[in-house]
């Protein structure tokens, strides 16, 4: 399986994702079937089924709310712009939430749609944490995954984040 991707359909209590890896890292965590081939059994003794393995087991943690960061090596490719947004992404603490005018400042720029836009393309939901951003109004904004599930994303981390959350 050497340059291959491996996906694998992973199913939640807000819904399927779509896991896929490299033999580098994961290289998606999405809401729609992609077009890499599906892994025939995750037990295989490749790097790509080691990465979706670690990968099931730490979405697993996130959603029992043991989990609040993750470790799973990352192969993403984006522009440098995306890649940019993503690491601010990557900083808003579990729990927490920011708009994509404080990002858009962080990185000084004015470009508040392109960082919506690059926070819309981020293949790496729940990991690198698009769901923690929302609109200057306090409004959810958009999501791949719908709305029904970035507010199911961000109710569990206040449950887990609050006073007598695990």
């Amino acid at each position: 399986m050497k340059n291959q991707l491996a996906q694998w359909k992973m199913k939640t209590q807000i819904g399927d994702i779509y896991l896929v890896a490299s033999e580098k890292g994961l290289k998606a965590l999405i809401w729609k079937e992609q077009a890499a081939p599906y892994i025939k059994d995750i037990g295989e003794k490749t790097p790509q089924a080691e990465f979706l393995r670690q990968t099931i087991r730490e979405i697993t943690e996130y959603f029992d709310g043991k989990r609040t960061s993750f470790a799973i090596p990352l192969d993403v490719e984006g522009t440098e712009f995306q890649s940019k947004v993503w690491k601010e992404l990557a900083k808003i603490p579990y729990g927490k939430t920011t708009s994509y005018k404080k990002i858009a400042g962080s990185l000084k720029t004015k470009g508040v749609r392109a960082v919506g836009t690059a926070n819309g393309r981020n293949p790496i939901s729940i990991i690198v944490p698009c769901h923690r951003v929302i609109a200057s109004d306090g409004t959810l904004g958009g999501y791949a995954g719908g709305l029904p599930a970035k507010q199911a994303l961000l109710d569990l981390e206040r449950k887990v984040g609050s006073p007598g959350g695990t």
